[in-house]
């Protein structure tokens, strides 16, 4: 990777994508967001890869976007440069083919908790505070707090977090469903592991597919899903295989319609 703040390592059948900028609480910058996207394409390529795990370096998951990076952007710049291409980064990273376990070692917040939401299976270490501090700063959140959060964890709690500036301990998120475990500090990465090695023992195909149904289900990119569904479908078929000896071959095609 060209920016050792998001390092990817592969190991059997689980990826593991670490934000690595301790001294800034794992805070992104612009080039981090590529890098971040670079780090899902490297997971994607990887065919042996079942499960992915997502996990911060030193104390902190993530602060999320470092306030430096972004302060002197024009609107321009920001709504385009920083929130979209952000909003991008991270809907890329929650369409991952395979399941994403967040580690969350540390705090998660604002954007921190955007990136931890991304993930299919969030494990908490119990001294974590979780929250959305945007508004605080006259900012709102722009990384999909308000819309993936809201769909996966429940509007009330959004609210709570946006418009009343809550932050959540380990416990109450895991009561609110905002996260799914909550382990000793320090246990993060080590439950982590254990409950990727779970999934990794599952049907590949059949886990990849069953999280494109959920996500339809729950309302996230259905036009994906559906087409994604559709295609791995087809491409099994028999149909498929005698189109495309008809296309080298300069042929009509015999279609059979067998699966």
């Amino acid at each position: 990777m060209a920016d050792s703040r998001i390092d990817v390592s592969f190991a059997g059948s689980v990826a593991t994508i670490t934000v690595s900028r301790p001294e800034k609480l794992n805070a992104f910058d612009i080039d981090m967001l590529k890098e971040l996207s670079a780090a899902c394409d490297a997971v994607e390529a990887n065919a042996s890869v079942r499960v992915a795990i997502l996990t911060g370096a030193g104390k902190a998951f993530s602060a999320g976007g470092d306030i430096k990076a972004w302060a002197a952007m024009t609107p321009n710049e920001f709504g385009h440069a920083w929130v979209r291409f952000g909003h991008r980064v991270f809907e890329r990273l929650a369409t991952l083919r395979v399941p994403l376990i967040a580690a969350l070692n540390g705090h998660a917040l604002g954007g921190g908790l955007e990136l931890a939401a991304a993930a299919d299976i969030r494990i908490t270490e119990t001294h974590i505070r979780i929250g959305l501090p945007e508004t605080g700063l006259g900012m709102v959140p722009g990384w999909s707090g308000t819309q993936r959060l809201v769909r996966r964890f429940g509007a009330q709690a959004v609210r709570r977090m946006a418009l009343g500036g809550e932050i959540f301990s380990a416990t109450e998120a895991a009561v609110l469903g905002i996260v799914d475990h909550v382990v000793e500090t320090g246990a993060a990465m080590t439950t982590a592991q254990a409950y990727a090695e779970r999934i990794a023992k599952r049907g590949p195909a059949a886990v990849e597919v069953a999280k494109l149904m959920i996500a339809s289900a729950n309302g996230e990119d259905n036009g994906t899903a559906v087409e994604a569904l559709g295609s791995i479908l087809v491409a099994k078929t028999a149909d498929l295989k005698e189109g495309v000896s008809a296309f080298a071959e300069k042929r009509e095609p015999v279609f059979k319609g067998e699966w």
